[in-house]
């Protein structure tokens, strides 16, 4: 008997594809017996145009916006009892068969009886010659995966036709086992449809095969029925639900509660996995997945119906299963796919070959040179710099939200103090020790980043040598180094990197993640340059939008580590603190605006006035030597504009401008005090800033000079090196205001006995140049830099405690009536220091002050040390400590380590690379060819 073929094509919004699909239902050599067109939901003319095509049935399933779900409406409403031999031919509105397509899909099942399910070969919509689907399979731990995908038809599939499953465009299935075994499943409306209903027709006993000789036109796979796009998120969630619910219908009974209970531990390991692999887009999917798996209701009903059908056992599927072999064979036939068919790559500097490592390693030599009275010293002081805690426990205990020794209160403490755990942990055994190892390398490693920065936008050997040598030798980073500007030291070596691969963000995840975690140790280091990073990532988002969620994550970080400093800030009404520079405030005065442009953070034309004095000559040529010297270099980076090119050069003076700007107006605000003198905000990460945009408008006009560039590179470098030798000769010289250190805070007796017994403090007084007293109270060995705090350098409103410790300070200054004894016992404080006079103005204050502590009967003098005069208040008491909650004691300092912790930890998961790197893209490998070509003809 003949079989009878009902087509059912299934529209939704498909307008577009609908006339030529029709078509080719009515040119079919073997045309089906009865065309019953449903249209499910559709906004557009789907239904028009399907009532203009005349088929035997239209069916408006309204609210059936599924392709199963419409199917199943019209059927319903077609004809209650199917004929015995009857077929439907299921078609969707982007199907277009080929005019044979029926008849060899009858011809497959018609010698064959045992087959129920016949699925053609789906080939692209816009270019047939290219398979997009032919047959289905699952892998051994149950994911689907479609066996050709996006391959150029040579016949190479068109042996093997029985398959697990097929696609659900053009498939043909016997009418009675699609009613037997209930259709689609209502809970796989796109994904696996189809796959699922071939499996359960396998375990009835079934065939399932593959016809070669049917093609099918498809324009796109289920998920895209009835939807223009699907974002590669929204795919994985689907797929992703797709095989939890159907590992849990096939699972065995006793094993569906373990398959339950672990969906959600198996989305937290997936989604670090999703992170490695640098698909992050997949997390929220992956979550949502298991909670739609977790709240499914139609696993009962879909295990059920499998059990009423399932004739035979899953091993009755699992040859057609794919191994473990043939899936590893599959994702090494895709990568080479994916990979270009020819190698063209741009010539770039080579840093062995083209001067790279001659330059690292000659200022490498600059700086042991610079740097050598500190080669076996433990520690660093001096300027803005103090020696690390002890510790990295310590170094890590000011991290977050806790007490600070210097705010006396509970706070948020500085983004810095993280970047200094990060560091200090480095070299655990004395973490003061890492910025020892950090000026000495300091020069090389800044040499090292600029270099390789230039090297990836330039060809030419000799741009990225000039670029390097004057971004190490910039006076901003020099001075910065000699008054121990640590912050600016840090932004300066890692500008480059965070250029670099922001530059890179919007290809690559691990890139972004990367210059996330640069972005967050740079607004950490100085946070007077964020405004000028956020202004050049938006106008970067703005140039790049299609990769804007690859750079939106690089402030995230960041932001978590201001947050709650921010917080605290605004709560306080001190919004301009966010900007404090952290470390040491040290008292200056601000350069002018003349002095910014030529680069100097400091009074004076970058040190050489004080370098002419020192030599015997007038000084008053010192600026004029200056811009001398500069000229060469500033001309260069002018010239990027007038040369070939200039939208390149253009981003790199804006940069520069910016930069500029931000120096100047840092110079003029001033956020917090030492003392009574209020602290101007250090200009030098703006200044590198500006530096950098210099530098690269000279990479821009070397490239462009080509063989006329050797003479002005080498003027311009000759005026760089005059430039550095003022700088460079202060801190070779040791003028320099940081120097050498033992790496104690407080005098060796008060470490000792503070080791002995924790929460001791320690009261230290320092007489300033107006003749008035600074108080600051430590605990323990001392309060480093690590536990400085812009909170307090920039509060102007004294704390109650604060308040008490400075009427302690005044009263044991002087003779009074005053109970010291019982104060210094209730703020448990052993030891007064007396720090040394700055200048001769301070001079008798001080002395006023050492003979009212001499003459107190209870303090008992120690004597003179390093650190200044001690006095020792041995009645201390064992009363509780003055000292409060560390950062894990309360629910918020908990709350912020754990919230830094989570987005640091997905960031460094995202950053760590997993893929093989590519020599080149497909891009440029296709415009190199055209290139070719070009020249060719």
């Amino acid at each position: 008997m003949q079989p009878r073929v009902t087509a059912v094509i299934v529209a939704r919004n498909g307008a577009k594809y609908l006339p030529r699909t029709l078509a080719a239902i009515a040119v079919q050599t073997r045309r089906p017996d009865s065309v019953i067109a449903v249209d499910a939901d559709s906004s557009d003319d789907s239904l028009a145009i399907m009532v203009a095509s005349a088929p035997a049935q239209v069916d408006d399933a309204r609210g059936h916006r599924t392709f199963g779900g419409a199917i199943a409406h019209a059927l319903q409403a077609a004809a209650p009892q199917p004929a015995e031999n009857e077929w439907l031919w299921l078609l969707t509105h982007d199907s277009a068969p080929d005019p044979d397509a029926l008849r060899g899909l009858l011809g497959a099942v018609e010698i064959a009886p045992s087959v129920a399910v016949a699925g053609p070969k789906l080939v692209r919509w816009d270019n047939p010659a290219v398979i997009s689907s032919f047959g289905e399979s699952l892998t051994p731990l149950g994911r689907s995966l479609g066996l050709v995908d996006n391959e150029l038809d040579q016949a190479q599939h068109d042996v093997q036709t029985d398959k697990l499953g097929v696609a659900e465009a053009g498939m043909l299935v016997r009418r009675q086992v699609w009613s037997a075994l209930g259709g689609f499943d209502p809970k796989l409306t796109t994904v696996d449809a189809a796959l699922d209903l071939c499996v359960r027709a396998r375990l009835a006993g079934h065939r399932v095969v593959a016809v070669a000789d049917a093609r099918v036109a498809s324009a796109g796979g289920p998920e895209l029925f009835g939807r223009r796009s699907v974002s590669a998120g929204a795919h994985n969630r689907i797929k992703r639900f797709a095989q939890l619910h159907r590992r849990l219908v096939y699972a065995p009974g006793f094993a569906v509660p373990l398959h339950w209970l672990t969906l959600l531990p198996l989305a937290i390991i997936r989604s670090l996995g999703h992170l490695v692999a640098k698909r992050p887009t997949a997390v929220v999917g992956e979550f949502a997945a298991a909670f739609a798996a977790i709240f499914d209701d139609g696993v009962v009903a879909a295990r059920r119906n499998l059990r009423r059908n399932k004739r035979v056992g899953f091993g009755a599927v699992n040859p057609l299963r794919v191994t473990w072999a043939e899936l590893r064979e599959l994702r090494a036939h895709e990568r080479s796919g994916d990979a270009p068919d020819a190698v063209f790559d741009v010539a770039r500097p080579r840093f062995f070959g083209d001067g790279g490592a001659w330059v690292v390693l000659l200022t490498a030599v600059v700086g042991v040179i610079s740097f050598s009275r500190f080669v076996d010293v433990p520690a660093l002081t001096g300027g803005a710099l103090l020696p690390l805690s002890s510790s990295v426990s310590e170094l890590w205990a000011h991290v977050g939200y806790g007490w600070n020794d210097l705010a006396q209160q509970v706070t948020a403490a500085d983004p810095f103090a993280a970047v200094l755990a990060v560091m200090g942990s480095l070299t655990f055994w004395n973490p003061s020790f890492s910025v020892v190892v950090l000026y000495l390398v300091a020069l090389p490693l800044a040499a090292l980043a600029a270099w390789l920065c230039a090297a990836s936008i330039s060809e030419r050997a000799w741009a990225p040598m000039l670029a390097s040598v004057a971004w190490t030798l910039a006076p901003s980073f020099l001075i910065s180094l000699g008054e121990g500007q640590l912050g600016a030291v840090l932004v300066h070596i890692l500008l480059p990197w965070l250029v670099l691969t922001v530059l890179r963000a919007p290809q690559s995840w691990a890139m972004s993640a990367i210059a996330a975690l640069l972005f967050a140790a740079i607004a950490a280091s100085a946070p007077t340059i964020i405004p000028a990073m956020l202004i050049g990532l938006i106008a970067w988002i703005i140039a790049r939008p299609t990769s804007s969620h690859r750079l939106l994550w690089i402030v995230i970080p960041a932001a978590a580590l201001f947050a709650p400093l921010v917080v605290q800030q605004v709560t306080s009404g001190t919004v301009w603190g966010l900007f404090a520079d952290p470390g040491v405030p040290v008292a200056r005065v601000a350069s002018g605006g003349w002095q910014l442009a030529v680069g100097s953070v400091a009074p004076g034309p970058n040190g050489w006035s004080a370098l002419l004095a020192t030599l015997g000559l007038n000084d008053q040529y010192a600026p004029l030597l200056v811009a001398l010297v500069l000229a060469p270099f500033a001309a260069l980076a002018l010239m990027s504009l007038f040369v070939p090119g200039t939208r390149r050069a253009i981003p790199s003076l804006a940069l520069a401008l910016l930069g500029f700007v931000t120096a100047v107006g840092v110079t003029q605000v001033s956020v917090s005090s030492a003392g009574e003198s209020s602290v101007v905000l250090w200009a030098g990460a703006a200044l590198s800033l500006y530096w950098l945009g210099l530098c690269g408008a000279v990479v821009v006009s070397i490239e462009h000079l080509e063989r006329h560039a050797v003479l002005p590179a080498v003027v311009a470098l000759a005026g760089v090196l005059v430039l550095a030798a003022a700088p460079l000769w202060s801190l070779a010289s040791g003028a320099s205001a940081v120097s050498a250190s033992n790496g104690r805070l407080l005098p060796a007796f008060v470490s000792a006995e503070s080791s002995q017994r924790d929460g001791l403090g320690t009261l230290q007084l320092t007489v300033t140049s107006q003749g008035t007293i600074a108080v600051h109270v430590h605990r323990g060995r001392g309060s480093g830099l690590d536990e400085q705090s812009t909170i307090a350098a920039t509060n102007t409103d004294l704390s109650a405690a604060e308040k008490r410790t400075a009427t302690l300070a005044g009263n044991i200054a002087s003779r009074s009536g005053f109970d010291v004894a019982s104060e210094l016992d209730d703020l448990q404080i052993a030891f007064i220091v007396l720090t040394p006079e700055s200048d001769q103005d301070a001079a008798e204050t001080r002395q006023r002050i050492s003979e009212a502590l001499d003459g107190n009967s209870s303090l008992n003098p120690i004597g003179d040390t390093a650190q200044g005069a001690l006095w020792h208040y041995p009645d201390v008491g064992e009363a509780t400590s003055a000292v409060g909650p560390s950062n894990v004691d309360t629910q918020l300092g908990q709350v912020t380590l754990v919230g830094q912790a989570v987005v640091f930890g997905l960031t460094l998961l995202l950053a760590i690379p997993t893929t093989r790197r590519r020599r080149v893209r497909a891009a440029r490998a296709e415009s190199a060819v055209m290139v070719i070509e070009a020249s060719d003809e």
